[in-house]
């Protein structure tokens, strides 16, 4: 039995400093528990207090214990504080990942898997490789049946505990004319050829063992006395399995998790696992922690009146012993230019305040809406880092456009056209990009020209010089059209012809649709520049200029990768229908989606320890055309006693466009479609946005009557003539050039734009 030291009145000392509710959390040993634990409330203080209490009374030993987490980060600073309670790290429980403690079980019993115990475990590069043969040995085009959609596919069934034999018929038919199963069965066969796992194995394949082999099954219910499980509202299916056989129904189980964070559905997390915990264990405790040690009292409120509106919960409401604090604010922009100028600036003064840089974030729902503000921060030298992902201009994605574009601007940019001169795959193998290098540098000419050359020679096989010359010609064709079409258009028709949308479409992988919203917000950037090399320029000098890499920096991340972090000031952008919630989650999921997406922006909420901004665009444009946007719906669900609301001067020039449209938003808050004309505008204009669907779909609303004057023709103006632009306003015209206006507009200065933009003021 472990030394149990005691504090004072005979408490033991990791027991001080707990309130009542962690405390019982704490000291409820006898049967399941479930801890329901709120944003801010210490639940990892718990969990770790919980071990040492467990080691301490004698109730298990450190060997006896499993605690299970979702991060490696989680598990090692859960490590830390064991040791420091216990005073050592030898006997430490078995504490890790799902994932590890899988590896683990597989390494002792693996013979029984049909592995070895020195089993490799694949990387993503490697998996991908594995399938691209599999596809190839079957005849099965990888463009049509893309090896990365193949993967996304049998992750989706190992996560749900899903062999090659319980594949549902309906869902194997949906990949390769219904191979489906039949190639995940070949994989795993070549899997075990390898002595390999990849990462989804590591939780099915001990599943398996657990449920095919009583003995062992058995050997780890008696080993476990104890089992401890954080963060179980993200489980998903093969986790839930896994560990309902490994907890006896008699055993001391405790899941601490939070149902109102719950937000990896999109990768398989069942929040169902954690509401249905009292029917699985019957008899559990449940204990609620609501004491929150982060957030003002204000932003608590707004997150539980927010979170109240979602059905699929068990109900908790976060409080707090510290003071009110400021109230959220709810901002109203006239665009998202104009949201990131707002947000810049009050970032500015936030840090003359004496807020750090580092306890400042701006959480986004999709990745796209990060280049205004990354653009905006360099034009102000804010430092800042993109947590979770690349820049903007550094994805992938943005990479190749921008390539394809550069060899449009400039035939002879070999960077380039060696970038994309296969991609999206068109059956060119290293060895013609080699013969073409040698070619260049014998003759002392680009890529290009060398291409155009050999084309017409017999040094290459006939069809890669058919596709080069197919290639070419779509470049040639480009050039011609760049001199008839906008180069934001332009570059939808590149984006277009060439492939690369419909290979990011036929990818059918969770990323692809942030891809191909940020190839929709890369063309809508466009619009703001007079010509391709102008863009091009912009896009050059943006990646030129490194912020300090050291030093104090704003926090750009999504809401999904903010989970876990606090911050003193929190920005909230882009809180408008279809973009939040998030259009494509309600289409695909119905009201499990709408209520996924709530609980996302209780978690952006929760993140803020002193101020939470929420902002909202009225318009945001899209491949030239301006679209209206409605508040999110979320916006009207926040307790107007708690929330402060306001325009910027920008939004109220142009009428307003507040909340009031949604029940429970103030009175009297400025609302443009209060009027009938709006209202009617909003009827007509619903179904209005085909540039979004060539990307796949996407939200939006055409202003009214913006579609037409976009398509009609440029009108002519005379210098001194005065005009109204949607969103700079009035102005007066200096001269004209063709189509395109140089104009001083009353309140925004010197402008280039398409006198198609443009009304005659009066």
């Amino acid at each position: 039995r472990a030394h149990r030291p005691s504090g004072p009145h005979g408490a033991p000392p990791y027991l001080a400093g707990l309130n009542d509710e962690q405390r019982l959390a704490v000291e409820a040993l006898d049967g399941p528990v479930l801890v329901l634990a709120g944003a801010g409330v210490g639940k990892t203080r718990v969990l770790t207090t919980r071990i040492a209490h467990l080691i301490a009374t004698g109730r298990a030993r450190p060997h006896e214990i499993l605690a299970v987490t979702f991060t490696n980060k989680a598990a090692r600073e859960m490590r830390e504080r064991v040791a420091m309670f216990t005073g050592s790290t030898q006997g430490m429980p078995w504490l890790g990942t799902f994932h590890s403690i899988g590896v683990k079980m597989l390494r002792m019993h693996s013979e029984l898997v049909g592995l070895r115990p020195n089993f490799t475990i694949l990387d993503t590069d490697d998996q991908l490789r594995l399938m691209k043969q599999i596809l190839q040995a079957e005849n099965l085009d990888d463009k049509r049946w893309p090896a990365r959609a193949l993967a996304s596919l049998i992750d989706s069934w190992k996560n749900r505990g899903l062999d090659p034999r319980h594949v549902p018929a309906n869902e194997s038919a949906g990949f390769a004319g219904g191979r489906g199963a039949a190639l995940y069965e070949m994989y795993q066969t070549r899997l075990k050829a390898l002595n390999a796992v990849d990462f989804g194995d590591l939780l099915l394949e001990s599943l398996r063992l657990l449920r095919e082999h009583g003995d062992i099954l058995a050997s780890f219910q008696r080993r476990f006395r104890c089992i401890l499980v954080d963060e179980y509202q993200d489980t998903n299916v093969v986790q839930y399995l896994w560990l309902r056989l490994l907890a006896r129904a008699d055993g001391n189980l405790c899941c601490v998790g939070d149902d109102d964070q719950s937000i990896y559905g999109w990768r398989g997390a069942d929040v169902d696992n954690i509401l249905r915990f009292e029917r699985d264990f019957p008899g559990a405790k449940v204990i609620r922690l609501e004491r929150n040690y982060r957030s003002g009292g204000h932003i608590l409120a707004v997150a539980s009146g927010l979170i109240a509106h979602n059905q699929g919960r068990l109900g908790k409401t976060l409080f707090t012993d510290a003071p009110m604090g400021a109230r959220p604010t709810v901002t109203g922009v006239w665009d998202s230019q104009e949201e990131a100028r707002v947000v810049g600036d009050a970032i500015e003064q936030a840090q003359r305040a004496g807020v750090s840089l580092d306890d400042i974030a701006i959480l986004v729902r999709a990745s796209f809406q990060m280049r205004e503000f990354e653009e905006r921060f360099i034009a102000l030298g804010l430092p800042y880092r993109v947590i979770g992902g690349p820049r903007f201009y550094e994805r992938a994605e943005i990479r190749d456009a921008l390539a394809y574009l550069r060899s449009v601007a400039e035939p002879d940019d070999d960077l380039a056209f060696e970038r994309i001169y296969n991609q999206p795959k068109r059956g060119l193998g290293e060895a013609t990009l080699a013969t073409l290098h040698e070619y260049g540098r014998r003759t002392g000419v680009s890529l290009t020209r060398a291409t155009r050359m050999l084309i017409e020679t017999e040094e290459l096989k006939a069809r890669p010089r058919q596709i080069l010359r197919d290639l070419l010609a779509g470049f040639d064709r480009w050039r011609k059209r760049a001199e008839q079409i906008t180069h934001d258009e332009l570059a939808q028709l590149v984006l277009e012809e060439s492939g690369y949308i419909d290979m990011w479409k036929a990818e059918r992988t969770p990323d692809a649709a942030g891809r191909l919203d940020n190839l929709k917000e890369l063309v809508r950037s466009m619009g703001e520049f007079p010509d391709l090399g102008s863009f091009l320029e912009h896009v050059s000098l943006v990646m030129d200029v490194e912020g300090p890499s050291e030093g104090p920096r704003v926090s750009i991340m999504t809401l999904h990768g903010a989970k876990g972090l606090e911050f003193d000031v929190v920005f909230l952008p882009g809180w408008e229908e279809g973009l939040f919630p998030n259009q494509r989650s309600l289409d695909d999921n119905g009201r499990a989606g709408l209520e996924e997406e709530r609980r996302l922006a209780y978690v952006g909420l929760t993140r803020a320890r002193n101020e939470a901004k929420i902002y909202h665009a009225a318009n945001r444009r899209v491949r030239g055309l301006w679209q209206t946007s409605l508040p999110s719906r979320f916006i009207g669900e926040l307790p107007p006693d708690h929330t402060e609301f306001e325009e910027t001067e920008g939004a109220s020039a142009f009428g307003g466009y507040g909340v009031s449209r949604f029940d429970g938003a103030p009175a009297g808050f400025a609302s443009r479609y209060d009027t009938p004309g709006w209202r009617r505008a909003e009827e007509r204009s619903r179904h209005t946005a085909e540039q979004g669907a060539r990307f796949g779909g996407g939200p939006g609303r055409v202003l009214e009557g913006q579609a037409q004057r976009r398509a009609s023709p440029d009108a002519a103006f005379e210098a001194g003539a005065r005009v109204f632009h949607l969103k700079f306003g009035p102005g007066s015209v200096v001269s004209a050039d063709g189509p395109k206006l140089t104009v001083d507009f009353d309140r925004a200065g010197r402008k280039l734009v398409m006198g198609s933009f443009v009304t005659a003021e009066g």
